[in-house]
């Protein structure tokens, strides 16, 4: 039940460090009093940290001040409310889904709450030919929160279609869930640089890339993830 460290390439790179030395920082000084006042009964997830990932979510945001986040899974919404709450003024969170955000019985959006800063686009990227539609949207993001499928497929599909894309920067990509079992392997076999922030995150695990994949086409020192 333990996976060796022969991912010592992968090491934290300087901006890793800087980001989430800053972004734990300013974690701690988040109020998300306004998105816990959607949710209808506790455990109210957003006011835990750590152990869960969102204050964490809010530090990068207003460390990294991303005009273009990408959210991998949309769920009920409370990670979209909470990056949207501290979005720069020309910022834009697209968030996908395979499922629309009004068929959530426990969803805490609201209508209104789509509008230039946010939209939710019902389509399953971990299928290759599902990105071109959206790449330019891709492309300029420099944040990119996954948070979805956790079957040991879904998010190996989604690091194998987004190693295709040439972002016009490399964006800072927020894996969530490293530590389950199913999701062991494809993080350690990550090659880019990473760092595992879980003791500021998600207590199942969460997990920060700089994503310099799609800027250099490096493939040395990777090897053929099977899944």
């Amino acid at each position: 039940m333990v996976f060796s460290a022969d991912d010592d390439f992968s090491r934290p790179s300087p901006r890793l460090f800087n980001v989430a030395l800053e972004a734990i920082r300013a974690a701690q000084t988040v109020n998300l009093s306004s998105v816990i006042a959607r949710m209808t009964s506790p455990p109210f997830y957003p006011d835990v940290w750590p152990g869960e990932h969102y204050k964490l979510l809010a530090g990068l945001v207003m460390v990294l001040q991303p005009k273009r986040i990408i959210e991998i899974g949309t769920s009920t919404g409370l990670s979209a409310l909470t990056m949207k709450r501290f979005l720069p003024a020309d910022g834009k969170i697209i968030t996908f889904d395979i499922v629309p955000w009004n068929r959530f019985t426990d969803t805490t959006f609201l209508p209104e709450d789509f509008d230039n800063s946010l939209s939710q686009k019902v389509a399953d990227l971990s299928i290759a030919s599902n990105i071109q539609p959206h790449l330019a949207e891709i492309q300029s993001s420099t944040l990119i929160f996954i948070d979805a499928a956790k079957d040991g497929r879904g998010e190996q599909h989604f690091i194998d279609n987004l190693r295709r894309v040439r972002f016009d920067q490399p964006p800072v990509v927020v894996f969530d869930d490293i530590r389950l079992w199913n999701m062991l392997k494809i993080w350690r076999e990550i090659s880019a640089p990473k760092l595992d922030i879980t003791s500021f995150g998600h207590w199942s695990g969460t997990g920060l890339v700089d994503w310099v994949w799609g800027a250099q086409d490096d493939t040395k020192n990777v090897r053929s993830p099977s899944v």
